[in-house]
């Protein structure tokens, strides 16, 4: 009897004990961290799951990657702020209003300015031939992306007030059906949904960011995660500076061999990859005053509760 209870009070001592470790466990060994990757069907991010190359640099220190797709900027950013993902690339205006939004981030680098990459398109039979020609109209874009900003800057050198359009907030998919059916006169939209949409619907360009938005790609981590993972996000932006060597100027062999493994046609990906840029850095000032410039102008217009300063949540080279 006195040895049965001995049996009964070890093992109930064990299942205590492993309680209690499980609950003050130690963090996870290195083996066992993923970075969680947000990219969407455009920039250089989407290239480098389609190589699997950061798969392969981060694993000797130990991590696996999750990646998780959006349809645009602001989703993305999100789920930043929400901790769901770590590190994130987007266009201009999402972070400007995430962190309006008092989102906890960060910019880690950024791309060189692509202004061919996002455009008002219409479709190919409009009797529309200018920007000015859109008072009174509806066009579609995706509210707080890049082409949000793009939209501004291009009515503003046409004379055309914001308040003087009709704007129809619609993610690219929804924009894209409004845009085939008529039921808008013009989109606002970004490569590869620009070059798709030339592609396959015959759309014309209305006019791009050329000699009026940058159109510069960030890419963007949560602040806690940046902070306790330096060597990761250097490792992350190095993956992409190896994606963009290679992407650059080979354009239609990088389009042929990723295209099936993306989801895009390879002649729409090769005009997409064309008109994108390359060359990862960090912010400089002249690109942070850029941003500073995008931020004032939606203060400006009522579209932000509050003015941002960008410069606040820029993380500096060697950081």
């Amino acid at each position: 009897m006195r040895k049965s209870r001995w049996i009964v009070f070890g093992a109930a001592l064990a299942a205590a004990l492993a309680i209690f470790l499980q609950a003050f466990q130690l963090p996870a060994s290195a083996a066992d961290q993923i970075v969680r990757i947000g990219y969407q069907k455009y920039g250089n991010f989407i290239l480098l799951k389609g190589t699997g190359a950061l798969e392969k640099k981060l694993a000797p220190l130990g991590y696996s990657v999750e990646w998780t797709e959006f349809p645009s900027g602001p989703p993305l950013l999100e789920a930043v702020n929400a901790g769901a993902i770590d590190i994130g690339q987007t266009g201009e205006a999402p972070p400007i209003f995430a962190q309006a939004a008092a989102a906890d981030f960060v910019y880690v680098a950024h791309e060189p300015p692509a202004p061919q990459g996002e455009a008002i398109l219409v479709p190919k039979d409009s009797p529309i031939t200018s920007v000015a020609e859109l008072k009174g109209k509806k066009v579609a874009f995706n509210k707080g992306a890049n082409v949000h900003y793009l939209v501004v800057k291009l009515l503003e050198k046409a004379g055309v007030k914001y308040s003087d359009i009709t704007p129809v907030f619609l993610a690219p998919a929804d924009a894209r059906a409004a845009f085939e059916t008529g039921a808008v006169d013009a989109w606002a939209i970004w490569d590869p949904y620009q070059a798709s949409a030339e592609v396959t619907l015959n759309a014309r360009t209305l006019a791009d960011g050329t000699g009026v938005v940058p159109n510069n790609q960030f890419y963007l981590a949560r602040k806690a995660f940046a902070d306790a993972n330096p060597q990761i996000v250097d490792a992350v932006v190095a993956a992409v500076a190896d994606v963009d060597r290679w992407t650059e100027g080979n354009s239609a062999a990088v389009a042929a061999q990723l295209s099936a493994g993306i989801g895009i046609p390879a002649p729409v990906l090769e005009i997409a990859l064309k008109r994108q840029s390359y060359g990862i850095k960090p912010l400089d000032e002249t690109t942070v005053a850029q941003q500073q410039s995008i931020a004032d102008t939606f203060y400006a217009l009522g579209l932000l509760p509050k003015p941002v300063q960008v410069s606040a949540i820029v993380r500096r080279a060697g950081s």
